[in-house]
């Protein structure tokens, strides 16, 4: 029987209960669950294998909510939330008392978002609690963009995914700390880096860190097929060193027209946004198909090129 279903006020319930929930955001699925219950925070942490030294983000379902969580907000926190929320971006804030440890990895910062998905917004405007909800797949696995995958992840382990469709941004928010007041991206994402620029001006960016990452997404390895995958610069050359072997191929928008590979194009228009929201789902779909390897090529370091071969780079890392 599956477990996905579209009924928000069971959502609401198995919350309650301190149960976990996968729920749809436009970025990617996240696995939900109350942030002031420490079984379910707990339960988040054991279903996903995920390390307790990699923190969660705190959803919630406007800014107003911010007050409750943290104890300061820098002015360009402010501009930057009110650009951008509900939508791609995870600010890292100072945290308040009322923050559990658990979710922040001991840290003195709680990371924190309002999503922008119909169906999630009306699930935590019903809920008296915040949700924590990191991405709904095993710790380093590819990230679920759509229902299917989550079941086919977490189908014994947790009771329902709230059916939201298909994520239409379909890669992880950005997420922005602040140092000396100044906003630092700890996570390049959905957001492209030049559009946070045209709000507040040159950022830098600061996304590895192995020793207590200050958000998740730090790992040099993440969103990672089963299957060996590469990031190159020149996809013939790597298919033509591979001959022989089972090969998928992930490319931007142009065909290869090689018959002896499976192949995905991502847009075939060239929109870096469809590219990025298909991303994941091609890579789902590369990995369930027994394949010796998967090549994918590099993108250009532009707008939400650099996210996508962030995401490619921590895939292909070994």
């Amino acid at each position: 029987m599956s477990i996905i279903s579209k009924d928000i006020q069971k959502a609401v319930q198995l919350l309650t209960e301190e149960q976990l929930v996968a729920i749809p955001t436009e970025t990617v699925y996240g696995l939900a669950g109350n942030i002031f219950s420490e079984k379910a925070i707990k339960s988040i942490f054991s279903t996903k294998q995920r390390p307790f030294f990699n923190p969660l983000i705190v959803h919630i379902s406007s800014v107003k909510s911010l007050n409750n969580l943290v104890t300061h907000v820098p002015e360009k926190a402010k501009l930057l939330a009110a650009a951008f929320w509900p939508g791609s971006m995870t600010l890292v804030l100072k945290k308040s008392k009322t923050i559990p440890d658990i979710i922040t990895a001991g840290k003195d910062t709680v990371a924190v978002r309002v999503p922008n998905h119909p169906i999630t917004l009306a699930l935590l405007k019903k809920l008296p609690f915040p949700l924590a909800a990191p991405s709904a797949n095993p710790f380093g696995s590819i990230s679920p963009t759509k229902p299917a995958h989550v079941e086919n992840y977490f189908r014994n382990s947790i009771k329902m995914v709230l059916d939201g469709g298909s994520c239409a941004n379909g890669i992880e928010s950005t997420i922005i700390g602040f140092e000396n007041e100044e906003p630092v991206i700890y996570r390049l994402g959905a957001l492209p880096l030049e559009e946070i620029e045209a709000v507040v001006g040159k950022i830098s960016i600061k996304n590895k860190k192995e020793e207590k990452p200050d958000a998740p997404g730090m790992l040099a390895r993440h969103y990672a097929p089963k299957t060996s995958t590469f990031l190159v610069d020149d996809v013939a050359g790597e298919i033509e060193k591979n001959k022989g072997k089972k090969m998928g191929v992930l490319v931007f928008k142009s065909s290869l027209n090689n018959e002896n590979i499976t192949e995905i194009i991502l847009s075939k228009n060239g929109s870096l946004q469809e590219a990025a929201s298909r991303l994941y789902s091609a890579m789902h779909d590369l990995d369930s198909k027994n394949l010796d390897l998967i090549i994918a090529e590099r993108f250009s370091e532009f707008g939400l090129g650099k996210s996508i071969n962030d995401r490619l780079q921590r895939a292909t890392f070994k």
